[in-house]
């Protein structure tokens, strides 16, 4: 007996059910693009932090766009890759530690802001608290507080060809009472 389709489909029932699943698959991808590039600032930021322990200056320098410009100060690429390798030489072993940095992507180009908090510390002080506040900034800031070299890093992120990449940075010291606006 020969199944008859009532709704006609010019593509064929196996088609049309491809297409709907494509689409409903592109329309979820869409749906959490966000997410996802969200999810791949903050794995930028931890690839930056691990290329910084390792002392890899031109790995990180690979995070960025060509024309990355570093503040306060209007600093620009090879005067950026100067002062990276001269923290290196000042810490010496070192680690960089960090709650989850907030990322807010921009609905309307592909652009991004990323605000995060580093401790960098010397490779063998230990900070035993601070990966239990990796999801609570504020809780994390309240633990470390004076304890070690802390930093707010502002980054300002393109997305190119599917990837993000630095643009600009602006990194401030902490203070004492907080970090200055």
């Amino acid at each position: 007996m020969k199944r008859v389709c009532i709704n006609y489909c010019p593509l064929g029932k196996k088609s049309t059910e491809k297409v709907l699943l494509w689409t409903i698959l592109f329309v979820f991808l869409a749906a959490c693009s966000d997410k996802d590039d969200v999810s791949a600032i903050r794995e930028l930021i931890k690839n930056g932090a691990e290329l910084a322990e390792d002392h890899d200056v031109g790995g990180i320098m690979d995070l960025t766009t060509e024309d990355v410009v570093a503040h306060p100060g209007q600093v620009n690429r090879p005067e950026i890759k100067r002062i990276i390798w001269r923290v290196f030489r000042y810490y010496g072993k070192l680690r960089v530690l960090y709650p989850k940095p907030s990322v807010d992507v921009s609905d309307k180009d592909n652009t991004a802001a990323c605000k995060a908090y580093l401790l960098i510390v010397k490779k063998d002080q230990a900070f035993p608290d601070v990966k239990e506040f990796y999801d609570n900034p504020k809780r994390w800031l309240e633990t470390v507080g004076e304890r070690a070299d802390l930093y707010q890093i502002n980054l300002q992120m393109i997305k190119k060809e599917s990837k993000w990449w630095v643009k600009q940075v602006h990194l401030e010291g902490f203070k004492g009472f907080g970090f200055s606006n």
